[in-house]
Formats: structure tokens, sequence, C-alpha cells
């Protein structure tokens, strides 16, 4: 059995890297973690040129990386939540794999597991933009027909925190989202590592797949948040 994991963060060793891998080593399995970042893809064009083989035409690294997917048991995908919605590089991916939809269902049944981190914090009066970010990955993977069997939201932070003007600029999502007496300092850097329950949320997520993996899973698919 091998598991993939993809991350459609650019940032090197991202939180959303190291939560996938986290998800990835719980399964005990073998694994695959692919970077979205390191590979060149255009988004779909919705040619249907792939309608009979379930290959896309485009010829770029999707073409390789679809291939790798089908032929995983298993998929993890993890996205960030730019401008309050599902990053683009992770969307494009996820459309590109509409060539292995067609007629066959490549992807049915299929168990998946979903990680999004969002510098938004996850309580009111903040829109819900983690969980707009898991729904835009789990509508896909759904209609694909696999089994979501858990999501795990973790607190990012702001690209502003690290831009050099994020005390000054009156645009700055420092001051933006938590007032204009805020500051870099005063907000402080959000890691993985630092939350143990979105740790402890991302090991249940990989032991869950295991456990679908094996036919020995009679659970319901959970949703983890962490503020």
């Amino acid at each position: 059995m091998k598991v993939i994991g993809v991350s459609g963060s650019p940032i090197p060793n991202s939180n959303t890297d190291r939560a996938i891998k986290a998800v990835l080593d719980a399964t005990g399995m073998e694994t695959e973690f692919v970077k979205l970042s390191n590979h060149k893809f255009e988004g779909c064009r919705g040619c249907l040129k792939c309608v009979s083989t379930n290959v896309c035409v485009l010829n770029d690294d999707i073409t390789e990386l679809a291939q790798r997917v089908k032929d995983a048991d298993a998929l993890v995908v993890g996205g960030y939540t730019p401008y309050s919605s599902l990053d683009g590089r992770t969307k494009s991916f996820l459309e590109r794999l509409y060539c292995l939809h067609h007629q066959k269902g490549l992807q049915r049944g299929k168990p998946a597991g979903i990680v999004i981190t969002s510098a938004v914090p996850q309580h009111e009066p903040y829109p819900p933009v983690a969980e707009m970010g898991v729904m835009s990955v789990k509508n896909f993977m759904q209609e694909a027909g696999m089994n979501v069997v858990g999501d795990v939201k973790i607190v990012g932070s702001v690209p502003c925190m690290k831009c050099g003007n994020g005390d000054t600029c009156e645009f700055s999502g420092v001051k933006v989202m938590f007032g204009p007496d805020a500051t870099v300092e005063t907000v402080g850097f959000h890691g993985f590592e630092t939350q143990p329950e979105a740790v402890k949320a991302a090991e249940e997520l990989g032991k869950r797949i295991a456990q679908e993996l094996s036919g020995k899973s009679n659970f319901e698919s959970k949703s983890y948040s962490f503020t």
C-alpha cells in the first residue's frame, strides 16, 4: 500500500508540508511527498481530450504526477488560504486530475485526507476561511468518488509577518486581521509543531487512512480545528 501526499504551499518546509508529512508518517506505510512548487504546470483547459484515455494532453509535469496519484492507494492534499480561499496552485492541481475521472473513476473508493493551513483566526467575527479551504478540496475528492476520512485545519502565519513592514503598513494582514494596534511581536508566529493538538490530529488522520486501507475502519469522517 502506498499513500501520496501533495502540498500546494510554495514555502520551503512550510507548516503545510510538515503537517502532511506527519500524516504520511503516521500511516506506517510506503509514502511519497510531492511539493507542487517544484513542478511546472498550468490549469485545466476543459478541452475534454482526456475523455477516452484518462490522460491529459497538456505537455507538462502533471502528466507524470497524475499517474503517480492514480497508482497510489490513498491521497492526502494540503493547501493554504491566501485571500480567503484555497491557493491557486493546489486548485489547479486538483482540476488537472479531472483526466482520472472520465468513465472509469480511477480515484473511486480511495481513502483521502485534507490539511489546510490558514492565518485567519478560526472563530468569530472572522469568516470560516479554513473551512472554505477544506471544502474546496473535499468537494473535488467527493466528486471523484474518494472516501474523505478526515481533515486537519492548522493555524499559520500571515506573510506580512516576514515582509519587514508588518508593523507599519496600513494594508498589512497583521493590522487588517488583528487590529490597528497589532504588531508582529504581539501577534506572533505559528508553527505546526507548537500546536500539540494539531500534531495529534495529523497523526490520527494518518492512522485512519491506514485503517481504511487495511479494511479495519468503522470510523466516520472527522474534522479537526485548532486555534
